[in-house]
């Protein structure tokens, strides 16, 4: 690509460090910005900049927010008395799309993994655990991801949670929804094994 001028350069690289963005799309994506109005570029500068500036995390759940506390934890409509705990804001946000939780949700900012240094205390889980002293939750639904390092953070909380007189659940996991068990791997069908229920 050494025929664009170093600005253009510049910005195909900054692109192309985005998490799924190869050269191509960086490239693609820079021509866009040079052929679009300025206003346009202008607005999505200062959108990536708001972004840097407003957005923090919620101080109870520590899901994103622009604010103290996110949508979520400041809707009155919610079922506070149950709590989903899972990895990061995005899996929040996959439940969400479901429509299937009309709880809280409990954001712990990773998963166990001793292999890369993530021991409990890198984790929010010290305030799981004042949240559950000091609201009323009746149950705590683990839905960390079925990953081995998912796996292992939802038992060491299911262990640490047995303290409290709170129902701890763990999502179901198992066969998709159109799925054809030939090509399910052996570990998500013994899930599906495992968590069967009555018809």
């Amino acid at each position: 690509m050494p025929h664009y001028p170093p600005s253009i350069l510049q910005l195909i690289q900054s692109f192309a460090r985005l998490p799924g963005v190869g050269n191509k799309t960086a490239e693609r994506l820079a021509l866009y910005i040079l052929g679009a109005p300025r206003k346009e570029a202008e607005k999505l500068a200062r959108r990536i900049l708001a972004v840097k500036e407003k957005t923090r995390l919620c101080r109870l759940c520590f899901s994103l927010s622009d604010g103290e506390l996110c949508r979520l934890c400041s809707d009155p409509g919610r079922d506070r008395s149950m709590v989903c705990v899972v990895e990061h804001p995005a899996d929040m946000v996959s439940i969400e799309k479901s429509g299937a939780w009309n709880g809280l949700y409990h954001i712990l900012q990773g998963a166990l993994s001793p292999v890369d240094g993530i021991g409990p205390d890198a984790l929010r889980i010290r305030e799981l655990e004042a949240r559950i002293s000091q609201e009323e939750i009746k149950e705590i639904v683990l839905a960390t991801g079925t990953s081995t390092e998912g796996e292992s953070t939802a038992s060491f909380l299911a262990q640490l949670l047995a303290r409290y007189s709170v129902k701890v659940t763990r999502i179901a996991s198992g066969v998709p929804m159109g799925g054809d068990l030939k090509y399910i791997d052996q570990v998500t069908l013994g899930k599906a094994m495992q968590s069967r229920h009555g018809m």
